[in-house]
């Protein structure tokens, strides 16, 4: 069993060079095999991996995809590979099997935005994510979320957020803070994001850059709060949006101004730990800045971490570059590479061995307590219309049709398994099911008969999907299922801005259901509800 040293070295014993690695995150597969990687444009080899960490001793791994059993050997094999202590995080905002197959899926945040003990489920929230994410051998959340999801067209935010108020979101963000921190035996970074406020905008920044066109004194009343909250509340980090806001920097994005991370983030609101960017890959930074210039201007704006830059080495070089040329100094890397330190010395207690550290996910997992609490509080948001026409009766004549619509078929994973709830409780009552998305949808042709229809919609804003709408093939499909007279109900599985929109279409005999969650137990929960279990 390792242990992760809780001694650093001076700053004077690493080169210029090794200090600026220390401030790159670089992405990996949670898999531990190079042909397994799904991402293999963003994520590294396992020998750029030993390189970068060993030789470049570069500071930190942020990780997607792989199994909890596959992290937990991931995570031990990097932090032996580095010569320094890594930072490991993922985003892991819906719980640690939002990202990690055999962890445990939590609802999104907006689900709590009207629960009265919202507050006290944010706690518990926090205290599993951190316990299980320690488990596998984590120590950075790159959460919570507390954009105010001010905009119902959002296409990246959307169920993320903890609400669509201020008060709202710095309620449920700083208690998920500090649940977070009350696991004190599992300690963990966490994370606000995305400053100065990713919530009000209709452009996913993956994709481009957003201009988000308010003035100082509404950015003061809406988007800053729960920054300002989560800070008071001690988050170790704050995260930057790659958003054009003119009244704080009429030409450049928030994560390479100076006047929005140094100036608004670190002097006006007193933020002392932290400044990570979002992902230099993502559209809003690539489509207009080159990587090199991209991270040295992070780093002059304020920036501690560079997060996924698309080039690591490029983005090492130039910032050495900038500091040998005198436009960054030496102090500046050095203040960076200290709140660096203070954060891994606040994760180096702990043991990294996988056998202590595994023994505490086991027992997260076994105690079921995330399990009941994703339960509960998907009952307790469940919305339900036209209730007086359930129980949905078995179809007749059977077998009726259970419509699956995902927003990519490749990507719904065990959520729409053979044995997902989806699948197989209206598969065991007569409803035969077809799984459709956008690319097959064209392809369907509804039977001409007068089977019963069941229609389930697993919609909602995600990274690099552009909309939070439902797409045109979904309400060509229901449009189609409606004048026929056959369509008996309607689940939706995510976003409730659809569900607003669904409603008023809907005869008063079809019943709609509708959760946050997408993934086994709120299915399980919602057709409970629908079939009368």
């Amino acid at each position: 069993m390792s242990v992760l040293p809780t001694l650093l070295p001076t700053l004077k014993s690493l080169s210029l060079a090794e200090q600026v690695a220390q401030m790159v995150v670089v992405r990996a597969s949670g898999h531990l095999l190079d042909h397994q990687r799904e991402y293999p444009q963003w994520e590294a080899t396992a020998a750029e991996l030993q390189d970068w960490l060993g030789r470049w001793a570069v500071g930190g791994v942020i990780f997607v995809g792989g199994s909890a059993a596959e992290l937990s050997l991931r995570c031990q094999q990097l932090q032996t590979w580095a010569r320094l202590p890594l930072l490991l995080c993922a985003d892991v905002e819906e719980g640690v099997g939002q990202r990690f197959a055999g962890a445990t899926t939590l609802p999104p945040p907006l689900a709590l935005a009207d629960l009265a003990q919202g507050e006290d489920y944010a706690r518990a929230m926090g205290r599993i994510t951190a316990q299980e994410a320690y488990g596998l051998g984590l120590n950075w959340l790159l959460a919570p979320v507390v954009d105010v999801n001010s905009n119902p067209t959002n296409p990246v935010i959307n169920v993320r957020a903890f609400g669509e108020a201020p008060d709202q979101v710095s309620r449920l963000s700083t208690a998920f803070i500090e649940g977070v921190q009350s696991a004190t035996e599992t300690p963990m970074l966490t994370t606000a994001k995305h400053f100065p406020g990713h919530g009000d905008t209709a452009t996913d920044s993956h994709l481009d850059l957003p201009v988000l066109a308010h003035s100082r004194e509404r950015l003061a009343q809406v988007e800053l709060p729960p920054f300002a909250a989560a800070i008071a509340a001690g988050v170790d980090a704050v995260m930057s949006a790659h958003l054009n806001i003119p009244a704080l920097d009429p030409s450049l994005p928030a994560t390479l101004a100076p006047s929005i991370l140094d100036g608004l983030l670190r002097q006006e609101l007193g933020f002392e730990g932290l400044i990570v960017t979002d992902a230099l890959m993502m559209g809003a930074i690539t489509r207009h800045f080159d990587p090199g210039e991209a991270a040295v201007k992070a780093v002059r704006a304020g920036a501690d971490i560079l997060l996924m830059p698309p080039d690591p080495l490029l983005a090492i070089q130039a910032v050495v570059q900038a500091v040998e040329t005198g436009l960054l100094s030496p102090e500046r890397i050095q203040a960076s590479v200290e709140r660096i330190w203070r954060a891994k010395a606040k994760v180096a207690s702990a043991s990294v061995g996988s056998d202590l550290r595994w023994s505490v996910f086991s027992d997260c997992i076994k105690s079921l307590a995330a399990q009941e609490l994703n339960r509960t509080i998907t009952q307790q948001s469940l919305r339900l219309t036209h209730a007086e026409a359930l129980p949905l009766a078995e179809p007749t004549p059977a077998p009726g049709w259970n419509l699956v619509l995902v927003d990519d078929i490749s990507q719904a994973g065990d959520r729409l398994s053979p044995l997902a709830p989806a699948v197989q409780l209206p598969e065991a009552r007569g409803w035969r099911t077809v799984l459709l998305d956008e690319r097959n949808l064209p392809l369907l042709q509804l039977p001409t008969g007068s089977e019963p229809v069941l229609v389930q919609l697993f919609i909602r804003g995600n990274p690099f999907r552009g909309s939070a709408a439902l797409a045109q093939g979904a309400q060509t499909l229901l449009r189609s299922v409606l004048s026929s007279g056959r369509l008996r109900a309607v689940v939706l599985y995510g976003s409730p801005y659809i569900q607003s929109l669904l409603d008023a279409d809907l005869p008063a005999e079809v019943p709609m259901l509708f959760v946050y969650d997408q993934h086994s137990i709120a299915q399980a929960v919602v057709l409970e509800q629908l079939f009368g279990l």
